[in-house]
Protein backbone atom coordinates (compact mmCIF):
# COMPACT_ATOMS: atom_id res chain seq x y z
CA UNK A 1 0.00 0.00 0.00
CA UNK A 2 1.07 3.68 -0.70
CA UNK A 3 3.49 5.19 2.21
CA UNK A 4 0.84 7.72 2.24
CA UNK A 5 -2.25 5.68 2.85
CA UNK A 6 -0.43 3.14 5.73
CA UNK A 7 0.37 4.11 8.83
CA UNK A 8 0.42 7.64 10.48
CA UNK A 9 -3.36 9.13 11.19
CA UNK A 10 -6.10 7.07 12.50
CA UNK A 11 -8.96 8.62 10.49
CA UNK A 12 -7.41 9.39 6.98
CA UNK A 13 -9.56 11.85 4.74
CA UNK A 14 -9.51 12.22 1.09
CA UNK A 15 -11.90 14.82 -1.46
CA UNK A 16 -13.77 13.24 -3.77
CA UNK A 17 -15.29 14.21 -7.00
CA UNK A 18 -13.34 17.39 -8.51
CA UNK A 19 -12.95 16.12 -11.79
CA UNK A 20 -17.31 16.86 -11.88
CA UNK A 21 -19.58 18.04 -9.82
CA UNK A 22 -18.79 16.42 -6.47
CA UNK A 23 -21.87 14.28 -5.00
CA UNK A 24 -24.73 16.85 -4.42
CA UNK A 25 -28.14 16.51 -6.59
CA UNK A 26 -28.36 20.17 -6.39
CA UNK A 27 -29.02 22.83 -8.67
CA UNK A 28 -28.34 25.43 -6.01
CA UNK A 29 -26.23 28.18 -7.57
CA UNK A 30 -22.97 28.23 -5.21
CA UNK A 31 -22.82 24.74 -6.23
CA UNK A 32 -19.36 23.27 -7.50
CA UNK A 33 -19.25 22.95 -11.04
CA UNK A 34 -15.85 21.41 -12.77
CA UNK A 35 -12.82 23.84 -14.19
CA UNK A 36 -9.74 23.87 -14.09
CA UNK A 37 -8.70 26.78 -11.65
CA UNK A 38 -11.09 25.51 -9.27
CA UNK A 39 -9.42 22.07 -9.28
CA UNK A 40 -6.22 23.13 -8.94
CA UNK A 41 -7.34 25.61 -5.47
CA UNK A 42 -9.33 22.48 -4.01
CA UNK A 43 -6.59 20.23 -4.55
CA UNK A 44 -3.86 22.59 -3.03
CA UNK A 45 -6.32 23.23 -0.09
CA UNK A 46 -6.51 19.92 0.69
CA UNK A 47 -3.08 18.70 0.05
CA UNK A 48 -1.69 21.77 2.58
CA UNK A 49 -4.05 20.24 5.16
CA UNK A 50 -2.59 17.10 4.85
CA UNK A 51 -5.52 14.99 3.54
CA UNK A 52 -4.70 11.56 2.61
CA UNK A 53 -6.37 11.29 -0.98
CA UNK A 54 -7.67 13.19 -3.64
CA UNK A 55 -10.06 10.88 -6.02
CA UNK A 56 -11.03 11.55 -9.34
CA UNK A 57 -14.52 9.47 -10.62
CA UNK A 58 -15.12 8.48 -14.01
CA UNK A 59 -18.29 9.52 -15.80
CA UNK A 60 -18.88 9.33 -19.69
CA UNK A 61 -22.41 10.33 -19.55
CA UNK A 62 -25.42 11.60 -17.36
CA UNK A 63 -27.86 9.08 -15.96
CA UNK A 64 -30.53 7.96 -18.05
CA UNK A 65 -31.95 10.36 -20.61
CA UNK A 66 -30.42 13.15 -19.09
CA UNK A 67 -29.13 16.04 -21.96
CA UNK A 68 -25.57 15.94 -22.48
CA UNK A 69 -25.02 18.95 -20.72
CA UNK A 70 -26.87 18.74 -17.24
CA UNK A 71 -23.90 18.68 -14.91
CA UNK A 72 -24.19 14.79 -13.91
CA UNK A 73 -22.09 14.39 -17.47
CA UNK A 74 -19.98 17.10 -17.23
CA UNK A 75 -16.95 15.31 -15.75
CA UNK A 76 -13.65 15.95 -16.48
CA UNK A 77 -11.09 12.86 -17.80
CA UNK A 78 -10.17 11.04 -14.10
CA UNK A 79 -6.52 10.34 -15.84
CA UNK A 80 -5.80 12.99 -17.53
CA UNK A 81 -6.93 15.07 -14.21
CA UNK A 82 -4.64 13.11 -11.97
CA UNK A 83 -1.83 13.63 -13.90
CA UNK A 84 -2.22 17.65 -14.13
CA UNK A 85 -3.24 17.56 -10.30
CA UNK A 86 -0.46 15.46 -9.36
CA UNK A 87 2.04 18.62 -10.96
CA UNK A 88 -0.24 20.63 -8.10
CA UNK A 89 0.23 18.73 -5.29
CA UNK A 90 3.37 17.39 -3.21
CA UNK A 91 1.58 15.21 -0.49
CA UNK A 92 -1.73 13.26 -0.72
CA UNK A 93 -1.95 10.14 -3.39
CA UNK A 94 -3.98 10.69 -6.36
CA UNK A 95 -6.53 8.51 -7.74
CA UNK A 96 -8.17 8.00 -11.34
CA UNK A 97 -11.22 5.98 -11.84
CA UNK A 98 -11.49 3.27 -14.38
CA UNK A 99 -14.65 1.91 -15.56
CA UNK A 100 -13.09 -1.48 -17.34
CA UNK A 101 -15.62 -1.77 -20.02
CA UNK A 102 -14.44 1.58 -21.35
CA UNK A 103 -9.99 1.66 -21.06
CA UNK A 104 -8.41 -1.75 -22.16
CA UNK A 105 -6.42 -2.93 -19.18
CA UNK A 106 -3.20 -2.02 -21.46
CA UNK A 107 -4.13 1.52 -21.70
CA UNK A 108 -4.63 1.77 -18.45
CA UNK A 109 -1.26 -0.05 -17.06
CA UNK A 110 0.38 2.40 -19.11
CA UNK A 111 -1.65 5.78 -17.76
CA UNK A 112 -1.19 4.63 -14.23
CA UNK A 113 2.54 3.92 -14.29
CA UNK A 114 2.61 7.45 -16.48
CA UNK A 115 0.98 8.92 -13.92
CA UNK A 116 2.86 7.52 -10.25
CA UNK A 117 5.87 8.95 -12.14
CA UNK A 118 4.72 12.25 -12.89
CA UNK A 119 3.29 12.38 -8.78
CA UNK A 120 6.88 10.56 -7.27
CA UNK A 121 4.71 7.69 -6.41
CA UNK A 122 1.28 8.85 -5.64
CA UNK A 123 -1.16 7.32 -8.10
CA UNK A 124 -4.24 5.27 -6.73
CA UNK A 125 -6.37 3.41 -8.58
CA UNK A 126 -10.41 2.98 -8.41
CA UNK A 127 -11.93 0.28 -10.37
CA UNK A 128 -15.26 -0.07 -11.41
CA UNK A 129 -16.87 -2.53 -13.07
CA UNK A 130 -19.92 -0.13 -14.33
CA UNK A 131 -23.36 0.05 -14.02
CA UNK A 132 -24.43 3.40 -16.14
CA UNK A 133 -26.68 1.57 -19.08
CA UNK A 134 -26.62 4.42 -21.41
CA UNK A 135 -22.85 5.16 -21.02
CA UNK A 136 -21.80 1.74 -21.36
CA UNK A 137 -23.76 1.13 -24.89
CA UNK A 138 -22.43 4.52 -25.71
CA UNK A 139 -19.19 2.37 -25.93
CA UNK A 140 -20.33 -0.62 -27.63
CA UNK A 141 -19.90 -2.48 -24.61
CA UNK A 142 -23.30 -4.46 -23.23
CA UNK A 143 -24.40 -4.34 -19.66
CA UNK A 144 -22.94 -7.35 -18.66
CA UNK A 145 -25.24 -9.32 -15.60
CA UNK A 146 -24.02 -8.19 -12.69
CA UNK A 147 -21.67 -10.89 -11.35
CA UNK A 148 -20.09 -10.99 -14.39
CA UNK A 149 -19.43 -7.40 -14.24
CA UNK A 150 -17.10 -8.77 -11.17
CA UNK A 151 -15.49 -11.39 -13.53
CA UNK A 152 -14.63 -9.21 -15.65
CA UNK A 153 -13.13 -6.52 -13.75
CA UNK A 154 -11.05 -9.49 -11.98
CA UNK A 155 -9.69 -10.52 -15.25
CA UNK A 156 -8.81 -6.62 -16.15
CA UNK A 157 -7.56 -5.82 -12.96
CA UNK A 158 -5.00 -8.99 -12.89
CA UNK A 159 -3.60 -8.38 -16.44
CA UNK A 160 -2.97 -4.42 -15.31
CA UNK A 161 -1.48 -5.34 -12.17
CA UNK A 162 0.91 -8.21 -14.00
CA UNK A 163 1.66 -5.48 -16.66
CA UNK A 164 2.84 -3.02 -13.67
CA UNK A 165 4.69 -6.54 -11.60
CA UNK A 166 6.39 -8.29 -14.39
CA UNK A 167 9.26 -7.49 -16.49
CA UNK A 168 9.35 -10.23 -19.10
CA UNK A 169 6.37 -10.55 -22.26
CA UNK A 170 3.31 -13.14 -21.08
CA UNK A 171 0.59 -14.38 -23.09
CA UNK A 172 -2.63 -14.25 -21.36
CA UNK A 173 -5.56 -16.27 -22.54
CA UNK A 174 -8.92 -15.17 -20.40
CA UNK A 175 -12.58 -15.49 -20.86
CA UNK A 176 -12.43 -12.20 -22.06
CA UNK A 177 -9.49 -11.18 -22.90
CA UNK A 178 -6.53 -12.38 -25.46
CA UNK A 179 -3.14 -11.05 -25.17
CA UNK A 180 -0.09 -12.01 -26.78
CA UNK A 181 3.16 -11.00 -25.77
CA UNK A 182 1.99 -8.51 -23.52
CA UNK A 183 4.04 -5.93 -21.74
CA UNK A 184 4.65 -2.46 -20.77
CA UNK A 185 7.66 -0.02 -19.40
CA UNK A 186 8.00 2.04 -17.21
CA UNK A 187 7.12 0.32 -14.34
CA UNK A 188 5.42 2.08 -11.63
CA UNK A 189 7.26 3.80 -8.85
CA UNK A 190 5.17 2.07 -6.44
CA UNK A 191 6.29 -1.28 -5.76
CA UNK A 192 4.91 -3.71 -5.61
CA UNK A 193 1.54 -1.72 -7.39
CA UNK A 194 0.39 1.30 -6.64
CA UNK A 195 -2.63 0.85 -4.45
CA UNK A 196 -6.73 0.22 -5.74
CA UNK A 197 -9.73 0.81 -3.99
CA UNK A 198 -12.85 -0.29 -5.04
CA UNK A 199 -16.39 0.55 -3.83
CA UNK A 200 -18.20 -3.54 -3.83
CA UNK A 201 -21.49 -3.15 -1.93
CA UNK A 202 -23.74 -6.25 -3.03
CA UNK A 203 -22.03 -9.46 -2.11
CA UNK A 204 -20.01 -10.32 -4.96
CA UNK A 205 -18.97 -7.24 -5.16
CA UNK A 206 -17.70 -7.13 -1.30
CA UNK A 207 -15.61 -10.02 -1.87
CA UNK A 208 -14.08 -8.83 -5.41
CA UNK A 209 -13.13 -5.62 -3.09
CA UNK A 210 -11.54 -7.75 0.26
CA UNK A 211 -9.79 -10.29 -2.16
CA UNK A 212 -8.50 -7.56 -4.12
CA UNK A 213 -8.30 -4.06 -3.16
CA UNK A 214 -6.44 -2.15 -0.35
CA UNK A 215 -9.27 0.68 0.36
CA UNK A 216 -13.05 -0.84 0.62
CA UNK A 217 -15.30 1.89 0.16
CA UNK A 218 -19.56 1.18 1.52
CA UNK A 219 -22.32 3.65 1.94
CA UNK A 220 -22.77 2.91 5.39
CA UNK A 221 -26.19 1.61 6.29
CA UNK A 222 -26.78 3.78 9.14
CA UNK A 223 -25.84 7.81 10.51
CA UNK A 224 -25.16 6.29 13.85
CA UNK A 225 -21.76 5.44 13.98
CA UNK A 226 -22.28 2.45 16.52
CA UNK A 227 -25.01 0.55 14.11
CA UNK A 228 -22.34 0.79 11.82
CA UNK A 229 -19.53 -1.32 13.36
CA UNK A 230 -21.08 -4.06 12.32
CA UNK A 231 -21.07 -3.28 8.85
CA UNK A 232 -17.55 -2.69 8.72
CA UNK A 233 -16.38 -5.43 10.69
CA UNK A 234 -17.83 -7.59 8.38
CA UNK A 235 -15.82 -6.38 5.52
CA UNK A 236 -12.54 -6.65 7.29
CA UNK A 237 -13.65 -10.05 8.58
CA UNK A 238 -14.23 -11.40 5.11
CA UNK A 239 -10.67 -10.02 3.76
CA UNK A 240 -8.90 -11.36 6.29
CA UNK A 241 -10.61 -14.76 7.06
CA UNK A 242 -11.01 -15.51 3.38
CA UNK A 243 -8.21 -14.10 1.64
CA UNK A 244 -5.48 -13.44 4.47
CA UNK A 245 -5.45 -9.91 3.59
CA UNK A 246 -5.68 -6.70 5.21
CA UNK A 247 -8.02 -3.92 4.16
CA UNK A 248 -9.22 -0.30 4.93
CA UNK A 249 -13.08 0.72 4.93
CA UNK A 250 -13.59 3.96 3.50
CA UNK A 251 -16.90 5.86 3.19
CA UNK A 252 -18.63 8.88 1.10
CA UNK A 253 -19.47 11.73 3.75
CA UNK A 254 -21.07 15.09 2.62
CA UNK A 255 -19.87 17.94 4.97
CA UNK A 256 -22.89 20.47 6.29
CA UNK A 257 -20.69 22.75 8.53
CA UNK A 258 -22.56 26.19 9.77
CA UNK A 259 -22.15 27.59 13.44
CA UNK A 260 -24.90 26.44 14.61
CA UNK A 261 -26.95 23.37 14.36
CA UNK A 262 -29.88 25.15 13.21
CA UNK A 263 -27.99 27.11 10.21
CA UNK A 264 -26.46 23.84 9.12
CA UNK A 265 -29.81 21.80 9.21
CA UNK A 266 -31.52 24.59 7.24
CA UNK A 267 -28.80 24.96 4.42
CA UNK A 268 -29.22 21.10 3.85
CA UNK A 269 -32.88 21.45 3.66
CA UNK A 270 -32.18 24.21 1.57
CA UNK A 271 -29.91 22.61 -0.95
CA UNK A 272 -30.20 19.09 -0.94
CA UNK A 273 -34.84 19.59 -0.69
CA UNK A 274 -35.61 22.95 -2.04
CA UNK A 275 -33.21 23.00 -4.55
CA UNK A 276 -32.89 19.23 -5.40
CA UNK A 277 -32.38 17.96 -8.97
CA UNK A 278 -35.21 15.91 -9.06
CA UNK A 279 -34.65 14.64 -12.39
CA UNK A 280 -31.32 13.41 -11.73
CA UNK A 281 -32.23 12.06 -8.71
CA UNK A 282 -35.02 10.13 -10.42
CA UNK A 283 -32.96 9.10 -13.03
CA UNK A 284 -29.50 8.00 -10.98
CA UNK A 285 -31.28 6.13 -8.01
CA UNK A 286 -33.78 4.26 -10.72
CA UNK A 287 -30.53 3.14 -12.15
CA UNK A 288 -29.02 2.11 -9.26
CA UNK A 289 -31.67 0.18 -8.31
CA UNK A 290 -32.61 -1.58 -11.49
CA UNK A 291 -28.74 -2.35 -12.41
CA UNK A 292 -26.74 -3.06 -8.91
CA UNK A 293 -27.48 -5.02 -5.66
CA UNK A 294 -26.49 -2.39 -3.73
CA UNK A 295 -29.53 -0.90 -2.90
CA UNK A 296 -33.12 -2.26 -3.35
CA UNK A 297 -35.98 0.30 -4.79
CA UNK A 298 -37.61 0.70 -1.43
CA UNK A 299 -34.24 1.34 0.50
CA UNK A 300 -33.39 3.77 -2.38
CA UNK A 301 -36.81 6.23 -2.04
CA UNK A 302 -35.44 5.84 1.80
CA UNK A 303 -31.65 7.11 0.92
CA UNK A 304 -33.57 9.85 -1.28
CA UNK A 305 -32.33 12.96 0.86
CA UNK A 306 -28.87 11.09 1.72
CA UNK A 307 -28.77 10.67 -2.20
CA UNK A 308 -29.59 14.27 -2.79
CA UNK A 309 -26.90 15.54 -0.19
CA UNK A 310 -24.05 13.66 -1.57
CA UNK A 311 -23.86 10.35 -3.08
CA UNK A 312 -25.91 8.50 -0.60
CA UNK A 313 -22.98 9.03 2.26
CA UNK A 314 -23.31 9.58 5.71
CA UNK A 315 -23.72 13.12 6.31
CA UNK A 316 -22.02 15.42 8.58
CA UNK A 317 -23.85 17.94 9.63
CA UNK A 318 -23.97 20.45 12.49
CA UNK A 319 -21.08 22.39 14.30
CA UNK A 320 -17.39 21.80 14.28
CA UNK A 321 -17.64 20.18 17.37
CA UNK A 322 -20.65 18.35 16.38
CA UNK A 323 -18.71 17.10 12.78
CA UNK A 324 -15.47 16.03 15.00
CA UNK A 325 -17.53 13.91 17.49
CA UNK A 326 -19.48 12.46 14.48
CA UNK A 327 -16.14 11.30 12.86
CA UNK A 328 -14.49 9.95 16.10
CA UNK A 329 -17.78 7.87 16.41
CA UNK A 330 -17.02 6.73 12.82
CA UNK A 331 -13.11 5.95 13.15
CA UNK A 332 -14.10 4.36 17.05
CA UNK A 333 -16.77 2.17 14.82
CA UNK A 334 -13.63 0.80 12.91
CA UNK A 335 -14.10 2.98 9.91
CA UNK A 336 -10.29 4.29 8.54
CA UNK A 337 -10.84 6.60 6.75
CA UNK A 338 -13.64 9.19 4.89
CA UNK A 339 -13.65 10.79 1.27
CA UNK A 340 -15.43 14.41 1.96
CA UNK A 341 -17.75 16.40 -0.41
CA UNK A 342 -19.17 19.90 -0.07
CA UNK A 343 -21.79 21.53 -1.86
CA UNK A 344 -19.40 24.12 -2.58
CA UNK A 345 -15.26 22.77 -1.99
CA UNK A 346 -13.45 25.94 -1.77
CA UNK A 347 -15.74 27.40 1.08
CA UNK A 348 -16.16 23.87 2.69
CA UNK A 349 -12.68 23.33 3.24
CA UNK A 350 -11.67 26.15 4.41
CA UNK A 351 -14.22 25.52 7.31
CA UNK A 352 -13.39 22.38 7.92
CA UNK A 353 -9.72 22.90 7.77
CA UNK A 354 -9.77 25.71 10.49
CA UNK A 355 -12.44 24.60 12.92
CA UNK A 356 -12.59 20.50 12.19
CA UNK A 357 -8.73 19.38 11.91
CA UNK A 358 -7.89 20.92 15.20
CA UNK A 359 -10.65 19.02 17.19
CA UNK A 360 -9.95 14.99 15.03
CA UNK A 361 -6.21 16.20 16.27
CA UNK A 362 -7.01 17.11 19.93
CA UNK A 363 -9.00 13.94 20.24
CA UNK A 364 -5.68 12.10 18.92
CA UNK A 365 -7.34 11.15 15.61
CA UNK A 366 -5.05 12.57 13.09
CA UNK A 367 -1.76 14.40 14.21
CA UNK A 368 -0.95 18.08 13.08
CA UNK A 369 0.24 17.84 9.35
CA UNK A 370 4.21 19.45 8.99
CA UNK A 371 3.94 19.24 4.95
CA UNK A 372 6.07 16.82 2.63
CA UNK A 373 7.58 16.28 -0.32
Amino acid sequence: MSRLLGGGNRLKLGIFGTNGKGGAQTLVPEAYRPNWPAAVATAQMADAAGFEAIVAYARWKGYGNLPPDHPSGVVLDPFTFAAGIAQATRHAAIFATSHAPTIHPIVAAKMGATIDIISGGRFGLNVVGGWNRPELEMFGAPLREHDERYDHLEEWLTLVERLWREEAEFDFAGRFFQVIRGASMPKPLQRPRPPIMNAGGSGRGMRFAAQHADMCFIILKSDRPEESAPQIAEYKRLAREEYGREVQVWTYAPVVQRATRAEAEAYLHRYAVEFEDTACLDQWTAGLAAETRILDPEKAREFRMRFAAGAGGSILLGTAAEIAAQLQGYAEAGLDGALLTWVDFADGLRRFTAEVMPLLEARGLRQAFKGGS
